[in-house]
């Protein structure tokens, strides 16, 4: 009797297919950056505003064009006051230019004393090379300028989109609802339906705690600098605060910033001293104990994943790219979970500690039809 011949693909065909699917998807986010990009924001937006849509539509008996308009402007009204308490400390900055001036002619100086004495390079010869980079720097002032115009002028752009996105997600979220149900088998619909319920109790509690974790880091911080008497501590506080949302990376480019504020403000180096004890203590606080308690509950994705993200979400995509690595990671794991095929990457993507998997989903095709039918019915009364 002949044996049956497996249908399987070989090993280095499954391996060239994910290869080609990857490069493919890799140079789609890539071309269609402007685009993309806006709208995970969007996505991401639409998933934490949707239980105020809910209530202003249901209880407040508003038209859901209303309640996704009302939606929208209050969360346009939150990141205006946070803009405007950050400009409102950039401007008072400004005043401290002449200080700036002073403290960094007086470093330069003491550089170029220690240069002369350690390298026995003469200052004249610094001040040659100082006046030559400067020269080079003011040729190309008028192209910096006009990027940095064009950057302002991408990211209100940018914002405008993203708000606009937003509300036409959260206006046609049934439609998006019945659209992913019937793109799949009626057989799948209940896995279906419980991704997109997961995905949304995830996303929301992750982005929910990622905003309490980030008033908590800004308010501490705001008041050790308060106490320790650091000039423009609402300033470095907010800054370390909203820069703490980016992984890893962003405390170090608030580390940064806050020290070169303090210094061109202050005349001491203690105070520059005590802001890098400040924001490299809190961080130390935060990292293992406020975020796992209060994040780290919510996505298990463990730290490899999460670095890898993010430094591939910045090629990809910049500052936007690692804002929304861990969001699109945790989505990818929901899915990987609850996909037979697909859950050893969802296991890759998890922390150890993580043990519990969901429950596989027994539910015949007529009761998982039902189920479903039933909570479109819920959802659009």
């Amino acid at each position: 009797m002949p044996v049956a011949k497996s249908s399987q693909n070989p090993f280095y065909v499954k391996l060239a297919m994910v290869l080609v699917c990857l490069i493919a998807l890799v140079y789609i986010a890539i071309l269609g950056k402007k685009i993309l990009s806006p709208l995970l924001f969007s996505l991401l937006f639409s998933i934490l505003l949707l239980p105020i849509a809910n209530f202003l539509e249901r209880k407040l008996k508003l038209p859901r064009s209303a309640a996704s308009i009302l939606s929208v402007l209050l969360l346009v009204s939150g990141i205006g006051f946070v803009l405007y308490i950050v400009i409102s400390q950039l401007t008072n900055l400004a005043d401290d230019w002449p200080m700036f001036k002073t403290q960094l002619t007086a470093s330069i100086n003491n550089l170029q004393d220690w240069i002369a004495t350690t390298f026995h390079v003469n200052i004249e010869k610094q001040k040659t090379y100082v006046n030559n980079a400067a020269s080079n720097m003011l040729a190309t002032g008028t192209t910096v300028i006009g990027e940095t115009v064009v950057s302002v002028s991408s990211v209100l752009l940018f914002l405008v989109f993203s708000m606009i996105d937003t509300f036409f997600l959260l206006f046609y979220r049934r439609l998006i609802l019945k659209f992913l149900l019937a793109v799949f088998k009626e057989e799948n619909s209940v896995i279906v339906h419980d991704i997109i319920q997961k995905v949304q109790s995830i996303i929301r509690k992750y982005i929910l705690g990622l905003l309490f974790e980030m008033v908590i880091v800004a308010t501490v911080c705001c008041i050790a600098f308060w106490i320790m008497g650091i000039k423009y501590a609402i300033l470095l506080g907010l800054i370390t605060g909203l820069f703490n949302v980016i992984p890893y990376i962003g405390i170090l480019t608030a580390l940064v910033i806050s020290t070169v504020i303090t210094f061109a403000t202050a005349a001491a180096a203690s105070k520059v001293l005590l802001v890098i004890i400040i924001i490299v203590v809190t961080h130390l606080l935060d990292s293992n104990l406020l975020f796992p308690m209060i994040v780290g509950f919510q996505v298990r994705i463990n730290a490899l994943v999460t670095v890898l993200g993010a430094v591939i979400g910045e090629m990809l995509w910049g500052i936007p790219g690692m804002f929304l690595a861990i969001p699109v990671i945790a989505i990818f794991k929901i899915i990987f979970d609850r996909i037979e095929s697909l859950k050893p990457w969802g296991i890759l993507l998890g922390d150890e500690k993580d043990e519990k998997q969901p429950a596989p989903l027994t539910i015949t095709a007529d009761t998982g039809r039902q189920e479903v039918q039933d909570a479109l019915v819920k959802d659009s009364s």
